[in-house]
């Protein structure tokens, strides 16, 4: 498949957010600024922080939308519009309530699964993106999703997800070049740990719908 030239990270701006589980797409974004030597401005047409960096033979924007995360796929879709990025050149990383802590996947498609930044990236430019999906585990209800999400994690989630983040750049040279099997073989090898029991279809569907800022 191409190379990747453009990976996303979602999350919700400001101090508030900015250690919150819903933001983990965010915390992977900063690692691969640091790592790669890539410093993020606000670039006001793309509404979003962007960096450009080197990684191997790869030019790959980096852009972390600031519209709040129901909102993130109009800052998508303008970068992407802006530089011809086809939506099968896109890697979005976001938290993923059915993983738990210090999993990652990585997928191509599909639905949004409640996600609220997700949801409005596919209304913008459809599905055929990559994800980074980084476990952050669930609450067992429904009705805890929202203030679950926008928390900090415990140390030991936050180290497990941190450890997750260090997995996916070890495997970031093959991510990046779009040699996404051997990527996947690597992290997909490690087993998903039992998950919390999860709210029935009837509770789930109750979810409340999101406001800007929460995914439900």
């Amino acid at each position: 498949m191409p190379a990747f030239k453009l990976i996303v990270g979602l999350g919700n701006p400001g101090s508030k957010y900015e250690e919150t589980r819903h933001n983990a797409g965010f915390f992977l974004l900063d690692e691969i600024a640091r790592r790669f030597d890539a410093s993020f401005t606000a670039e006001k047409k793309f509404q979003g922080d962007v960096a450009r960096a080197f990684i191997g033979a790869h030019d790959v924007r980096l852009l972390k939308p600031t519209t709040f995360m129901n909102l993130s796929g109009e800052s998508v879709q303008a970068l992407a519009s802006f530089y011809r990025i086809e939506p099968g050149q896109i890697l979005v990383a976001h938290d993923e309530l059915d993983l738990p802590p210090g999993t990652v996947r990585l997928k191509k498609g599909g639905g949004h699964g409640g996600h609220n930044g997700l949801r409005d990236i596919i209304k913008h430019i459809g599905k055929e993106f990559w994800r980074v999906r980084l476990g952050i585990g669930h609450p067992g209800s429904a009705s805890q999703v929202v203030s679950f999400v926008l928390k900090r994690a415990p140390r030991s989630e936050a180290d497990l997800l941190t450890g997750s983040i260090d997995e996916v750049l070890a495997e970031f040279p093959a991510v990046v070049s779009g040699d996404m099997e051997k990527a996947m073989q690597r992290l997909h090898r490690k087993p998903e740990k039992a998950k919390p029991k999860k709210p029935d279809a009837d509770a789930k569907a109750a979810e409340p719908g999101g406001d800007g800022q929460s995914k439900s």
